[in-house]
C-alpha cells in the first residue's frame, strides 16, 4: 500500500483549500496531534464529537478531517468537560490527529462548499457571489437552473437534493413567476442576500436566516432556509473526493455515528 504521511494529506488539503482563504475570525488548520507519521486512514465529519473519535479508533483511522473547527474559541483548560474538551482529550489520548477546513473550504472557488451545492442542483454558468480579486475567492455562488421552476417546485428540489425534511421560506413567488437564477451559500449565509439580488437571482438558499429577513425580502427574492447541517454535509464528500483522488489506496470513511444535531419533530 502507498505510504502516506498525515502531513502529506494535510498538505494536499491546504493546496486545494488554502488556509489563507479563511475569514479572520476562523480557525482553519491543524487542531490536535502530530503530522510526521504514516496515515492509517481518514474519517470525515462536519462536527467532531467524542463518539466520532471512538469511531476513528474502531476504524483504525489516525486522522479526522472536519469542516467546523474543533477548537474555535480559546481553551483555558482541558479537563474533559463538554463536547470540545472531551473530544480534544480523547483525540490526544488515542493519538489521533484532527484537521479542520472551515471558511477556507467555504471560500474556495470551483471546489468549495457553495460550488458543490451548485453542482448538486445542476446549476450552470456558476460564479462566486462575493469575490476577492481576480481569482474568484469568496463566499457563495450564483448560477442558472437548467429549466425554470415554480417556487413550489424549487423548494421541493432543494429539500430533495440536500436531504432537508423541511425548509423555512419567505412567501412563495406568485403563480406565473418562475425561478431560473439561484444564489446560495452553505452555512449561515444571509449576509449575501443583497449580493444575490444584485446578481439577478430570483431565489437564495442558505441556513440560519433571522426572522426579520423573511419580512424584509418577502417581495424581493425567494428565501429558502434549510438546516445548517444539511447545507454543509457535502463537505465530507468534498474532502474525501480530494484525498481519494490523490491517495486511492488510503482508507477513508464518512462517519457513521455523526447525526444532524437538530431534530425535526
Amino acid at each position: 500500500m502507498q505510504r502516506v504521511l498525515i502531513s502529506d494529506v494535510i498538505a494536499l488539503l491546504e493546496r486545494n483549500f488554502p488556509p489563507h482563504y479563511q475569514e479572520d475570525f476562523d480557525n482553519t488548520g491543524l487542531q490536535v496531534g502530530q503530522t510526521d507519521r504514516p496515515c492509517t486512514g481518514v474519517l470525515f465529519c462536519v462536527d467532531l464529537t467524542p463518539s466520532i473519535v471512538s469511531e476513528a479508533v474502531d476504524k483504525r483511522c489516525n486522522l479526522i478531517v472536519t469542516h467546523h473547527p474543533l477548537i474555535f474559541h480559546p481553551l483555558k483548560r482541558i479537563t474533559g468537560r463538554g463536547r470540545v474538551e472531551s473530544a480534544v482529550w480523547q483525540a490526544i489520548k488515542e493519538d489521533i490527529t484532527v484537521y479542520s477546513s472551515h471558511t477556507a473550504a467555504d471560500n474556495t472557488p470551483l471546489n468549495g462548499v457553495s460550488w458543490r451545492m451548485a453542482s448538486m442542483l445542476g446549476l450552470e454558468d456558476v460564479q462566486p457571489l462575493e469575490s476577492r480579486g481576480s481569482d474568484n475567492i469568496g463566499c457563495g455562488a450564483i448560477g442558472n437552473l437548467p429549466k425554470p421552476l415554480t417556487a413550489s417546485e424549487f423548494v421541493e428540489l432543494i429539500k430533495r437534493t440536500f436531504g432537508s425534511p423541511v425548509a423555512r421560506c419567505s412567501k412563495l413567488l406568485p403563480k406565473g413567476k418562475t425561478i431560473t437564477r439561484v444564489g446560495l451559500c452553505g452555512g449561515a449565509g444571509s449576509f449575501l442576500i443583497a449580493e444575490a439580488i444584485k446578481g439577478g437571482a430570483e431565489a437564495f438558499v442558505t441556513s440560519d436566516c433571522k426572522y426579520n429577513l423573511f419580512i424584509d425580502y418577502a417581495d424581493t427574492i425567494q428565501l429558502v432556509d434549510i438546516g445548517h447541517y444539511e447545507s454543509e454535509e457535502c463537505t465530507k464528500a468534498i474532502f474525501r473526493d480530494t484525498i481519494s483522488e490523490a491517495f486511492p489506496s488510503l482508507p477513508s470513511y464518512y462517519s457513521e455515528s455523526e447525526i444532524n444535531p437538530i431534530f425535526y419533530i
